[in-house]
């Protein structure tokens, strides 16, 4: 059977989050991917790519890939989170579906309340602070990674890590592979 992580995204998706793991889910462990976007219209990335969404958010089955992936943006900083993600996100979560955000996304999971009990990370302390009805600062870890419940969440600096959390949740049996693979990305700091 078929694994999927579908890509959550607002315009000027940071290009280092995601790609680490959509890359390694899809060409080193068979996992499809599929992108979304509110409406579906193209992308541009930080890095100044054309991004095509696959499809619509509207569009996605909150309950049927096997993980969600928010990416961080600037658009997270400069606005609350859009109403469509933050609803779809709390559907999903309600039904115990993995989700997980990096950088910027994890403003998303806070506004839809997914961190106000769960261990989490984001960019820094007090990052998510301004987050309208986020209660889960005690709940703050200082890592580069936290997988908590089914939530995994991360800051933009650690997409390695972020990728490794995730594959863990949609290929556990693939364990060695993802050893491998966290160890290939760990030489360029050896």
């Amino acid at each position: 059977m078929s694994k999927t992580i579908a890509f959550v995204m607002i315009d000027r998706p940071a290009d280092w989050e995601y790609g680490p793991l959509a890359g390694a889910a899809h060409a080193w462990f068979g996992v499809d991917v599929v992108s979304a976007s509110i409406d579906g219209t193209p992308l541009t990335t930080m890095g100044g790519l054309t991004l095509q969404p696959h499809a619509r958010l509207a569009e996605l089955d909150p309950l049927e890939a096997d993980l969600w992936v928010v990416p961080g943006s600037a658009l997270w900083d400069e606005a609350p989170a859009p109403k469509a993600i933050v609803a779809a996100l709390r559907v999903r979560a309600a039904a115990g579906r993995p989700i997980a955000g990096i950088c910027g996304g994890t403003r998303g999971l806070a506004a839809a309340g997914l961190l106000d009990q769960r261990a989490h990370t984001s960019n820094e302390p007090g990052y998510l602070d301004e987050v309208a009805g986020y209660r889960g600062k005690a709940h703050y870890r200082d890592a580069a990674c936290v997988s908590d419940g089914g939530v995994v969440t991360a800051p933009g600096s650690s997409p390695i890590s972020f990728a490794e959390a995730c594959l863990r949740i949609v290929v556990p049996e693939q364990a060695e592979g993802i050893a491998q693979m966290k160890a290939m990305f760990a030489r360029d700091f050896g």
